[in-house]
């Protein structure tokens, strides 16, 4: 069941959701049991930026009774420090490589693009325009208008496959979807997260987590996942890689006949490392 996403050929369609499967822990722990185990088809980096960050103070995760709130805030080396420690030991995985970026402005993406372009390692590149628990002062994911504007500058700085991040948190995201397409997007990916508030029990009216607000995931989130990836394919051509709440085979299939091409696998990760493959196997059984 190969999958071609972008003129990336893939050994089926279940990658990872970015930042949900930290492989480079996972490989210091277990080796080359990862590898030779690998549950996705294509792996997607966590976000980076073009300068360090060190992510939102703690607490920043929060359960929830179907899922996870985060507030991790995207901490990350930085561009410089991505592609000299994290991308030569990414660059061994024996998968395609998919490069998470965001900017806080069309100059830091397209300096973000221009740094990765050189890099054959790369298969493509992620634009998330969509995350929740990191305030940029930008809407851009939520308005076309703004993702049009950005994609024009950034676009023709990069020749890889460009696949954007959409957030749910938007009243059309099926419009949005139809600006990345106008604009020069190769494929779209959805959901990211729902915009959350976790309430101190011993605080009451304060957020619990670190940053305020965060991000829901899991399978709380599933319905309005279907329901925006639905939409979405219903509207464009572009290839779709959906996510939100998927945790076993049937949660799967229910997106891929809702029009995605790809799933992503994200929050189940946390539970269970090899519910990638897991989720694979039964697609392909």
């Amino acid at each position: 069941m190969t999958v071609d996403l972008c003129g990336i050929e893939l050994a089926h369609p279940v990658i990872n959701g970015s930042g949900t499967f930290d492989v480079i822990a996972a490989r210091r722990v277990f080796g080359a049991a990862v590898d030779e185990n690998f549950p996705f088809s294509a792996f997607v980096s966590k976000t980076i930026t073009l300068e360090p960050r060190l992510g939102n103070p703690p607490p920043r995760l929060f359960e929830t009774p179907a899922g996870l709130i985060n507030s991790i805030g995207l901490p990350n080396r930085g561009v410089v420090g991505y592609l000299e420690h994290d991308l030569p030991e990414l660059a061994t995985l024996p998968v395609p490589l998919i490069t998470n970026v965001m900017g806080s402005d069309a100059d830091e993406v397209g300096q973000l693009f221009e740094a990765l372009e050189p890099c054959d390692e790369i298969a493509a590149i992620e634009l998330n325009v969509s995350c929740p628990n990191v305030k940029t002062g930008l809407d851009i994911g939520a308005d076309p208008a703004e993702l049009s504007k950005l994609l024009a500058v950034v676009r023709p700085k990069t020749s890889k496959p460009l696949i954007v991040k959409l957030t749910p948190n938007t009243a059309n995201v099926a419009l949005v979807a139809g600006a990345a397409e106008a604009s020069g997007a190769d494929a779209v990916s959805l959901i990211n997260t729902l915009r959350a508030f976790a309430a101190d029990p011993t605080a009451p009216g304060k957020a619990w987590l670190g940053g305020g607000t965060g991000g829901q995931s899991g399978p709380a989130i599933r319905s309005v996942a279907l329901a925006q990836t639905s939409a979405v394919a219903a509207a464009i051509e572009l290839p779709i890689i959906a996510m939100g709440g998927i945790a076993n085979a049937a949660n799967g299939r229910q997106f891929l006949d809702a029009g995605a091409r790809v799933i992503a696998v994200g929050t189940e990760s946390f539970r269970d490392p090899l519910a990638g493959a897991k989720i694979a196997a039964g697609l392909l059984s």
